[in-house]
């Protein structure tokens, strides 16, 4: 399996597990933060924001990875790894469980960050290629 594919695999299962992130908390699902030990309440808007937010990443990525804009698309999930991140930290500043925080918020920040490295290693390397004289 080329890193191509690899990558592309790896970038819808961020997409879609983004899209599923923001439904879950914009649809009444009975989402819940992990990791926060008082998770604020469905009228303080909270769920509706953090869905929007989701909802707005997951858009925009499908929306590069379905145009073929790749190299953005790399960039894109370098910036989008920033969220997961935002939420370890916010977990941790409310005194919330120190293995949600890692486990799920930094791993998966992690986890987004590898993937779009990988992207724009894969299209440099095309760039590269299509420099070179045949």
């Amino acid at each position: 399996m080329s890193l191509k594919n690899v990558n592309t695999v790896l970038a819808i299962a961020v997409i879609l597990f983004t899209l599923y992130l923001g439904l879950s908390f914009v649809l009444p699902l009975g989402a819940t933060f992990p990791g926060l030990p008082n998770w604020p309440s469905d009228d303080s808007g909270f769920p509706i924001v953090k869905g929007s937010r989701e909802l707005a990443m997951g858009l925009a990525m499908g929306a590069l990875l379905v145009t073929g804009h790749r190299r953005a698309l790399g960039w894109v999930l370098l910036m989008v790894a920033v969220a997961p991140f935002g939420d370890m930290v916010n977990v941790l500043a409310h005194h919330g469980s120190m293995a949600a925080a890692f486990a799920i918020h930094g791993l998966t920040a992690a986890l987004i960050a590898v993937n779009g490295l990988l992207i724009l290693r894969e299209t440099g390397k095309a760039q590269e290629a299509a420099a070179q004289p045949a």
